[in-house]
Order: C-alpha cells, then sequence, then structure tokens
C-alpha cells in the first residue's frame, strides 16, 4: 500500500452506499466525471467525532455544491448502518460502505493504531480533494474534526 500524494490519479472507487438525498444507492468517482469530490474516510458510524465530521461536512452541503464539489464520507461500515447513521443525524452528504475494505487499501487509509496499548487495524481519519482532472489536488491526515469540514471547503473553492 503506497501513499496517495498531491498529484497523483485518484484511485478508482465503486461501492455500495447511501446517496446524499439519503437513497441505498451505489457511490463510484467515476459518476463524478468534471467535478470536483471530497472524499473524507472516518472510523466509524454514530461515534462523536465521525457524527461531528459528517454534521460539519452536512452544515455546508449548499456551498460545495455551489462550487461544484460533490462530498462522499466512507468507512467500513455496511450500508444498513451508514442508513441509520445518516438519518439519525440527519446528515446531507453521501456515504460509501466499503465493507471489502478495497477503498481504505487503495488511499492508504487502513493503518496501524493504538489504544490503551493495544495495536489494532481501523480507518485514518483523513480527506481528499480530487480535481475535475482526477488528481488528488490535497489531502489532510490525522484530520481534527473541528474546522475542518471549513478548510476543505475553502480548498474546494479555491480548486479551479
Amino acid at each position: 500500500m503506497s501513499e496517495i500524494s498531491v498529484g497523483d490519479a485518484a484511485p478508482a472507487f465503486r461501492m455500495a452506499g447511501i446517496d446524499a438525498a439519503g437513497n441505498e444507492a451505489p457511490v463510484a468517482l467515476g459518476d463524478h466525471a468534471g467535478k470536483k469530490v471530497v472524499l473524507y474516510f472516518y472510523p466509524k458510524d454514530d461515534t462523536p467525532g465521525c457524527t461531528n465530521e459528517g454534521k460539519g461536512f452536512t452544515a455546508l452541503a449548499n456551498a460545495f455544491a455551489a462550487a461544484d464539489t460533490v462530498v462522499i464520507g466512507c468507512s467500513r461500515d455496511h450500508v444498513a448502518s451508514h442508513a441509520k447513521f445518516r438519518k439519525k443525524h440527519e446528515l446531507g452528504v453521501a456515504l460509501g460502505a466499503d465493507e471489502d475494505g478495497s477503498v481504505t487499501e487503495a488511499y492508504g487509509v487502513w493503518v496501524s493504531k493504538s489504544m490503551y496499548g493495544k495495536s489494532y487495524m481501523g480507518i485514518e481519519r483523513a480527506t481528499f480533494l480530487i480535481g475535475r482532472d482526477g488528481k488528488v489536488a490535497q489531502v489532510w491526515r490525522k484530520v481534527k474534526v473541528p474546522g475542518h469540514a471549513e478548510a476543505v471547503l475553502a480548498a474546494a473553492e479555491a480548486l479551479d
């Protein structure tokens, strides 16, 4: 697994998910050709940080749309979990269900983590801004949630 960097072609993906309107539908990078795409990875549905991150992107959904930018959240949770998470917190972004781990692996965010002295594999909270050309324009790793959606929006607005 190599780390994705600015200027790299964004790895293509297609996975089950929930679209921004709340319908069960595949989520795929190729469906948004010619648009900018924010792909943010989060560890787990319905946990505090992940909920706040989803709410942050949802609060700015209209501004992202005005910047011709699609927002997709991604975790390894299944579609039913995403649907419940989205409905409970009134999220307005697409959520991809990377159940087989292929997308988290392709983007290099399936990493070794440690908590209370125990090591385990998990998703690094990370965000990728993909330009209209399909190349990675900006990468945020080890994301801290407060102010993050605003920073990503500013980068998306600045990107042609």
